[in-house]
């Protein structure tokens, strides 16, 4: 089998995204305008909420969402051990404090066990993150914040990075719980190169998020360039400079259309990779649940290392020599220095991210794979790991 060369990642663009693009360069509106406003509608139409605010990142739409819920210095917000930086650096913005739990050995995702162990006085709100695209139990997450009653309820907000479309007991991510945030990543399921959305059904919430984003000025700032707007903006509060642009906005709005396709043709690797690693004692393959569907944005195999001779970083080498791309989701956040140095977690604590950290490779899948490129990465990565058997 002749050696193929595939990247770990590589977003799926075809003429309607470029088109949608030359459109907005032409038209001489190139930041935040009405592709922004437009796109921000169509995708608050495919989600079901009541409101969506577009955002230059995930990070910014997480931000303002705790900030409009009132996110204070000393406040303590939860979140799990096994995700990105950027689920847990929002909250040290406001010197509130991220208090880390461990993860679900099945899913990887937050555990609603340890969420319950982890709520104090001081509690405020509740991460969840859909690792991998795989959603969180959200009816004992939402019943674990309903009945803090001592906080006066917890909020919740939905990491979603990964979970564009995703479903839960037929659900779309994204109407479930108090705001949701999307990430539109050159790496995510619908890519604008950067990018996110807040998405909720609490108008005060949107409303400040809104106002939030650019600037704190009362109404759309760009308005005042139209034959319709008015030169007079009121700034109500120190805000960020968070806004969306239409260049952005025109790849987002390309994007949507297909992104149902997309799911499909991500599903449809899945498939393929669950078909040919099943039987392979030396790794083990996602687990699917009957109540939620996954967005599919990552393929993580768990490597079986008590029975191979190599260990991770030595596989990944070994897929790498042979041309194909992988990563790791994610270093789990205690193991940071800049969370052991400021908030003493012990390791101790997470046995579940302990175990599982050292095993995980996330293995490409991207819609425009070919059948040739997924029979290939399969074959190799089967034989490296039965060369490597003990």
């Amino acid at each position: 089998m002749k050696k193929l060369n595939i990247p770990f990642h590589k977003p799926f663009i075809t003429d309607d995204e470029i088109k949608e693009v030359v459109d907005t360069i032409k038209s001489g509106w190139w930041t935040t305008g009405p592709k922004a406003q437009q796109f921000e509608m169509e995708f608050n139409s495919y989600i079901g909420s009541k409101r969506s605010v577009v955002v230059n990142s995930w990070t910014a739409a997480a931000h303002l969402s705790l900030e409009a819920i009132g996110i204070k210095e000393g406040d303590e917000v939860i979140v799990p051990s096994i995700t990105f930086t950027a689920s847990a650096e929002i909250v040290c913005y406001f010197k509130a404090i991220p208090v880390i739990v461990d993860v679900d050995p099945v899913t990887l995702n937050i555990s609603p066990s340890e969420i319950e162990k982890a709520v104090t006085k001081k509690t405020r709100a509740i991460i969840p993150v859909h690792y991998g695209g795989m959603p969180c139990d959200m009816d004992e997450i939402m019943e674990i914040a309903k009945k803090s009653s001592a906080n006066g309820g917890l909020k919740v907000i939905e990491d979603a990075a990964h979970a564009l479309p995703a479903y839960y007991k037929d659900k779309m991510i994204g109407r479930i719980s108090d705001v949701t945030c999307f990430s539109f990543y050159v790496t995510k399921t619908l890519a604008t190169g950067e990018g996110g959305m807040i998405c909720t059904d609490d108008e005060e919430i949107a409303d400040r998020c809104k106002v939030m984003r650019l600037h704190g000025i009362s109404h759309d700032p760009w308005n005042r360039y139209t034959d319709e707007g008015s030169w007079y903006y009121e700034v109500i509060s120190a805000g960020y400079k968070y806004n969306f642009t239409d260049i952005q906005a025109a790849l987002g709005i390309a994007q949507l259309k297909k992104l149902d396709a997309m799911l499909e043709m991500r599903k449809a690797i899945a498939a393929k990779y669950d078909e040919a690693f099943k039987s392979c004692g030396l790794l083990e393959i996602p687990t699917r649940l009957n109540d939620r569907e996954s967005a599919y944005h990552l393929y993580p195999i768990r490597l079986n290392l008590e029975k191979l001779k190599i260990n991770r970083s030595q596989f990944i080498n070994e897929i790498k020599n042979a041309g194909i791309g992988s990563s790791v989701h994610f270093i789990p956040l205690y193991r940071h220095p800049f969370y052991k140095n400021n908030f003493n977690p012990e390791i101790k604590n997470y046995p579940v991210s302990e175990n599982e950290y050292p095993r995980l490779v996330s293995l490409p899948i991207f819609p425009g794979m070919t059948d040739e490129q997924i029979d290939y990465l399969s074959d190799r990565v089967l034989s490296i790991l039965k060369s490597s058997e003990k």
